[in-house]
């Protein structure tokens, strides 16, 4: 790896501006969900224990550069210190004299947290005159929010211009894991991709064919695949104008001697509601006025083959409408195969994405995966091939 980490920093002493993530759902002024907090945790801790001091930047919402008080970090103040276990000091802005005087004052043992990166313009706008400012306030830059490494942002890469700089245990962790599965992969490697269209993920498609051995596809996506071989898919979701793109990627897949596998049997209905009257069917036998909301049995099996082959497996996106019973079937069936494989140590499964997420904690297999990622766009860009500014900023910095 190219990025240093908090182990290749002197933090005792030194004020450490720490970029996170910590854009957490709310209601009433409260946070509902404190995992992007806990995800950080590890890195805020470790700076304290080497006596650095912990000044957090961070972004919430879409304040367009203005000032928005329901946008405020302050309403996060309690959050963070109850997962924390530490003070935290808040500044009205994340420059100037406010933030100046809240670091100036800044005791050990106790965490900044300043305003709200997204009040300034200049931040999504990567201006060198923000960053500069942001800059004055710490010795050293740590990058601990992978979610937005793939934005070119003043706290997220111009930031990385100007001070030592190393990556967060969250990220660390989050590139390490993306480097086993997709960088230098224990192999066969097989990838699980399904979501509603083609068109979202076609750049994702066309990297994981040049780098994995077995590439499954699923949900709305396969019938667009299935449609484009000619076979009917009577009233599902599909985009047809994709087929030929479609057809494509089946044929790259092929010359670069990737296997994809789509389903041979389907699940059909013809209402999309939980519990409406289903049939499992052979794959070229959807009726007209039926929709295919699931991959049948026969399909999770040679799914099930595929992981039980594999040494390392990447996942985004459900295998069916995993939302409504049971259309659920065969995403909770191939994700329960996957995370007993990886609790006896036979794979290595890195997943991200929301819908992948939601999934595998509804199929109660996401604790076994051996890394769940909390990035969205930045996990899709990573796999798609993509240079992520956050990431290039760490492996370029001094």
């Amino acid at each position: 790896m190219s990025w240093k980490t908090l182990d290749d920093m002197t933090l005792s002493g030194q004020r450490v501006l720490v970029r996170v993530d910590i854009n957490v759902p709310m209601d009433a002024g409260r946070v509902t969900d404190a995992t992007r907090i806990e995800r950080i945790a590890p890195t805020i801790r470790d700076i304290l224990a080497a006596g650095g001091k912990p000044i957090l930047l961070a972004h919430f919402g879409r304040p367009k550069g203005q000032r928005v008080a329901e946008m405020s970090l302050q309403h996060l103040v309690p959050a963070l210190e109850d997962t924390l276990g530490a003070p935290v000091v808040f500044a009205a802005d994340c420059v100037g004299d406010a933030a100046q005087a809240v670091v100036d004052a800044l005791q050990p043992g106790q965490i900044a947290l300043l305003e709200n990166t997204r009040f300034h313009a200049g931040e999504e706008k990567n201006d060198p005159a923000l960053a500069l400012q942001m800059a004055a306030l710490g010795d050293i830059y740590c990058n601990d929010a992978f979610s937005a490494a793939h934005r070119a942002h003043a706290s997220t890469e111009g930031l990385a211009r100007h001070l030592p700089s190393c990556a967060g245990r969250l990220m660390q962790a989050e590139l390490s894991a993306l480097e086993a599965a997709l960088g230098t992969p224990e192999r066969p490697v097989t990838a699980v991709v399904g979501g509603a269209k083609v068109s979202t993920k076609l750049d994702l498609l066309g990297n994981l064919v040049e780098k994995v051995d077995t590439l499954v596809i699923g949900g709305g996506m396969a019938n667009t695949f299935l449609a484009a071989q000619g076979i009917g898919v009577g009233t599902s979701l599909a985009e047809h104008d994709m087929t030929e793109t479609a057809s494509d990627i089946l044929a790259k897949a092929q010359t670069l001697g990737c296997t994809i596998l789509l389903p041979t049997d389907i699940v059909v209905a013809r209402a999309f509601e939980a519990n409406a009257p289903n049939e499992t069917l052979p794959v070229d036998a959807c009726p007209q006025d039926a929709m295919i909301l699931d991959a049948g049995p026969a399909s999770v099996a040679r799914i099930s083959e595929a992981l039980k082959a594999s040494k390392t497996l990447i996942w985004n996106g459900p295998l069916g409408a995993f939302e409504i019973t049971p259309f659920d079937a065969a995403t909770n069936a191939a994700a329960r195969e996957a995370a007993a494989l990886s609790a006896s140590g036979a794979l290595v499964s890195v997943a991200g994405g929301g819908d992948t997420v939601a999934a595998l904690n509804q199929a109660g297999a996401a604790d076994s995966f051996t890394y769940i990622s909390t990035a969205g766009g930045a996990f899709l860009e990573w796999m798609e091939g993509k240079e992520l500014p956050g990431v290039a900023a760490l492996s370029n910095a001094s």
